[in-house]
């Protein structure tokens, strides 16, 4: 089956997922941002084929998320080293985390987030940088940006109209 680009939308939520959108591809990260950054690590943690992981890699770092970086020359390996574009998956991979957790009965929670230093329980909340309050669905809305066309301003005017409870 042919998987549907997202590269010409302009919704960046949909674009974002042009650069990781599928399962493997965040569970990479995932384990990239533990530290792990050769394929046979990431083989050996994720049990997944070689030619998915070998596709996987080749596209995040073609989307810009891994530099490779040759660690071996004969024979030649390379080693996949998170970008500043990588890094900035953490918190996209922390909110993943919390709400999988969150939706689990405690009793199948496996793994927890915790503080490296104290060992306390960690709880992300998404939060405004410049207020410093958290985002809830009720108080954020989407407006139009620089690049906007007619299509994304009807689409915004619609989603506005719905949020304020009647007809655009």
């Amino acid at each position: 089956m042919q998987r549907t680009s997202f590269s010409s939308f302009k919704c960046p939520a949909a674009r974002a997922l042009e650069s990781v959108g599928d399962w493997w591809s965040i569970l990479i990260l995932r384990d990239a941002l533990q530290g792990l950054r050769r394929f046979d690590e990431f083989q050996k943690n994720l049990g997944v084929a070689p030619n998915i992981l070998t596709r996987r890699l080749k596209h995040l770092t073609d989307e810009g998320l891994f530099e490779r970086r040759l660690y071996n020359e004969r024979p030649p390996r390379y080693e996949y080293v998170l970008t500043d574009k990588g890094k900035d998956f953490f918190p996209v991979l922390m909110a993943l985390f919390t709400w999988g957790n969150r939706h689990l009965p405690a009793e199948e929670v496996a793994m927890r987030l915790v503080d490296a230093n104290t060992g306390e329980d960690r709880d992300p909340l998404l939060i405004d940088r410049v207020t410093g309050h958290a985002f809830q669905p009720e108080d954020t809305m989407l407006v139009p940006g620089p690049a906007a066309d007619d299509t994304v301003h009807e689409r915004i005017a619609q989603m506005k109209a719905w949020f304020l409870g009647f007809d655009a």
